[in-house]
């Protein structure tokens, strides 16, 4: 796949473009089910298949908030598109400056002059520009006029759920780590680099931790979760705990990890956390010796959870 940062960074003709654009935080199921439409209609007429997205965030840069946080970073998600079998993504640089375009003048200038798209497939309820003027009747208007056809995309409904990244966050702030992941079509996952924490996993519980901060991804329900670490090509089991550990009176947000039967070094590294199940609440503890029999209880349960249902 074709990355490019930034419209100005397009510098050749694209071939008989189809094309859908949106922010596609998360690419959940109804996203890759609009990746899938644009790659057969591109194939269809011997065209290229591209994915347009902002960054950041459009609703940060206009309210000046960090919310909403991502479900994926950037760099997740150009992964996660490029594994969808896209042909070119296309990152547009969102400043205010940007957001002051017209609906009328991103479709003409953008979508028309600078891509060249011939079909464009957006979700059911898209919209986009100023107020939201850019609505799917609005660019069939548009299209009829500028030679591109428009094609509306029916909701995926799971389960009686209208799949979107909204709800996705919601399940992940709830902890309802299942739905969450029917919804994305996989686990939900955090990535980053091995920090020294506090020293006391191994020292002070006799349980050696791999601990990673969360920066700008979606929190999830404070608590323990059962878990699936991927590194250096190895999918290993354990236990998470996500939250301030107030045994301790942290104040600091992070995610502490313990791998099943691992004793290698990856300070440093970069590992992915897959959350599979949530097992409790964060809880305070009377001391060093309470926490290590919760943490027993905690990785029996994981270990049984993992065993029936054979991951």
């Amino acid at each position: 796949m074709e990355f490019i940062k930034g419209i100005e960074n397009l510098n050749r003709p694209l071939r008989n473009v189809v094309a859908t654009i949106g922010n596609f935080d998360g690419v959940h199921l109804a996203h890759q089910a609009l990746f899938k439409e644009v790659i057969k209609r591109a194939k269809k007429r011997g065209g290229e298949s591209v994915v347009v997205t902002f960054h950041p965030h459009p609703i940060r840069v206009l309210r000046g908030i960090k919310e909403p946080f991502f479900i994926t970073l950037i760099d997740r998600k150009v992964e996660l598109i490029e594994a969808c079998g896209i042909d070119v993504l296309i990152s547009i640089h969102f400043t205010r400056e940007f957001a002051e375009i017209s609906a009328d003048m991103f479709v003409r200038d953008i979508l028309c002059k600078c891509i060249g798209v011939k079909e464009l497939v957006v979700g059911h309820d898209y919209a986009f520009g100023k107020g939201r003027e850019g609505n799917i009747d609005f660019l069939r208007k548009n299209g009829l006029e500028l030679g591109f056809e428009v094609h509306k995309m029916a909701p995926v409904i799971i389960n009686e759920m209208v799949v979107s990244s909204t709800l996705v966050r919601k399940f992940l702030r709830d902890g309802d780590i299942e739905a969450a992941a029917l919804l994305l079509g996989r686990y939900y996952r955090i990535e980053g680099r091995v920090m020294h924490g506090r020293d006391r996993g191994a020292k002070v519980l006799g349980f050696p931790t791999a601990n990673l901060q969360l920066n700008d991804e979606v929190f999830p329900k404070l608590g323990v979760y059962v878990v699936r670490v991927k590194f250096n090509g190895d999918i290993l089991k354990g236990v998470a705990n996500i939250g301030y550990n107030p045994t301790f009176g942290d104040n600091a947000l992070s995610v502490e990890a313990h791998i099943f039967d691992f004793k290698g070094d990856i300070y440093n590294k970069t590992i992915q956390v897959e959350l599979l199940h949530r097992l409790r609440d964060e809880q305070k503890f009377s001391g060093p010796d309470a926490l290590v029999a919760q943490i027993n209880k905690d990785i029996r349960a994981a270990k049984k959870y993992i065993a029936s249902k054979n991951l």
